[in-house]
């Protein structure tokens, strides 16, 4: 990519991680206010990301954590969150960075962000292109799987897309992209 191209896309997604830091450090400092929960997706094996080996082995791609009624030692930083949450009766220490983030959504006011994570390069200022269109292609292929499990999953309860109200807008960064 030219210098004089403006990153539009990079820009839009710092701000939406914003808005998840913003949110998890208001919540550590206030509690979670009326209905309000969310579930929060994160891919794993991310660098900076700290959970029990036994839930990365359970869960080696991504995890989705709710954040409701049982969590502990909420605490936001610049580039990360902590949380205590238990799992199988037992409270394991989790750290997520914002970066790791890939989905963001508080059913209770139907928000949603999905994120598209896109990888620095060496200097940590300019993102180089290759590895931009190689993580492209691992995310699309996971967002193509998860699409895909929710459609399997809503065909086994008998569902089509007329069933199901619209629970919010999920938005994406695609059409801020170069081709």
């Amino acid at each position: 990519m030219t210098e004089d191209t403006l990153r539009y896309d990079i820009w839009v997604e710092e701000a939406l991680r914003s808005v998840i830091q913003k949110t998890i450090a208001h919540v550590a400092d206030h509690g979670l206010p009326g209905d309000h929960h969310f579930y929060i997706s994160f891919l794993t094996q991310d660098s900076g990301v700290q959970i029990p080996a036994r839930l990365r082995a359970q869960h080696p791609n991504d995890m989705t954590i709710v954040l409701q009624h049982q969590f502990e030692n909420l605490a936001a930083g610049e580039d990360s969150f902590s949380i205590t949450l238990s799992f199988g009766g037992k409270k394991e220490d989790l750290v997520i960075p914002y970066a790791s983030v890939i989905s963001f959504a508080d059913p209770s006011v139907n928000f949603a962000l999905q994120l598209k994570m896109l990888p620095l390069g060496d200097d940590d200022e300019e993102y180089d292109e290759d590895d931009v269109e190689d993580y492209d292609s691992r995310h699309l292929d996971y967002f193509e799987e998860t699409r895909n499990r929710t459609n399997q999953d809503d065909r086994e309860r008998g569902l089509t897309d007329d069933d199901e109200p619209k629970t919010g807008e999920v938005i994406t960064l695609d059409a801020f992209r170069k081709k």
